[in-house]
């Protein structure tokens, strides 16, 4: 029987963060089965790791629906899941989407994990795939903040970014799942990432995230790490600059991300924390 263990990730509360089922010396090669596991354990996205040596890890991301090629939140899951088991240090994560590097370490008696995303890409998107996206999720151009285009951004995973003008808008979620789910097939999205900008270092973040089977992800690491990438090509956060993303307040589970841009280098880093659930 497939062992299954479930962290909260980008939290310290078992009650907050995004759940995330981590299967360590997993069987990578039954996409089947790996699909009914994550289907039966019904979080975001369920990581299923094989080691490939002392330093490495090939690793496959499951959410209910679908597989995806990279997942933030359970990569720091799976980070913490290993470190409490083998100890902390760099472990090289060998995704679909590339080789993310994370490192663990103690910090005030909580294991911190930081992944860093392969490198960023980001770009525009036609106007009328833009005016489908408002369509599906009930928004209109007037909510969204002009100082912030709409762009299609990947760090591993491509989503879709919208600005929102208002807290209020943003706290307001009600969108058309269908229409959303088909937009996001065909254009690739892993998540439709709408953020607003408390200031210019602390921004609240939801995720809708309906090709997975999930209405909203509470925390996404892949996402931050496409935001981070989006906020340095604007201007709207120094080259060696960091960001604070608040994410699942609105849901009932608070989770902090932490996002670091270093310069000279386009990767992006993304840290949490991670707790047993």
């Amino acid at each position: 029987m497939t062992q299954v263990l479930r962290y909260a990730a980008f939290s310290d509360d078992p009650a907050g963060g995004n759940p995330a089922g981590v299967v360590l010396e997993a069987d990578l090669t039954d996409a089947a089965r790996m699909q009914r596991v994550a289907a039966e354990i019904g979080d975001s996205e369920t990581v299923f790791v094989r080691r490939n040596d002392s330093d490495s890890v090939n690793v496959r991301y499951f959410a209910p629906a679908t597989e995806v090629p990279f997942c933030g939140h359970a990569t720091i899951a799976a980070a913490v899941a290993l470190a409490e088991r083998d100890g902390p240090g760099e472990i090289r994560f060998e995704t679909q989407a590339g080789v993310v590097p994370v490192v663990t370490r103690s910090v005030a008696g909580r294991l911190l994990a930081t992944l860093v995303s392969v490198d960023p890409d980001v770009r525009e998107v036609d106007e009328s795939v833009q005016s489908a996206a408002l369509a599906a999720l009930g928004w209109h151009r007037e909510d969204l903040n002009p100082l912030f285009p709409v762009r299609s951004a990947y760090a591993g995973a491509e989503h879709l970014i919208l600005v929102a003008r208002t807290r209020q808008r943003l706290a307001h979620l009600d969108y058309d799942v269908e229409s959303l789910r088909t937009l996001m097939q065909a254009h690739n999205w892993t998540t439709v990432h709408l953020a607003w900008p408390q200031s210019a270092d602390l921004h609240h973040v939801r995720d809708p995230f309906p090709v997975g089977g999930v209405y909203e992800d509470p925390a996404t690491g892949a996402a931050a790490a496409a935001y981070g990438a989006y906020l340095r090509e604007l201007g709207a956060v120094p080259e060696d600059g960091s960001i604070t993303l608040l994410q699942g307040e609105d849901m009932g589970r608070p989770s902090r991300l932490e996002v670091q841009l270093v310069t000279g280098d386009p990767r992006v880093r993304v840290s949490g924390t991670a707790v047993a659930i």
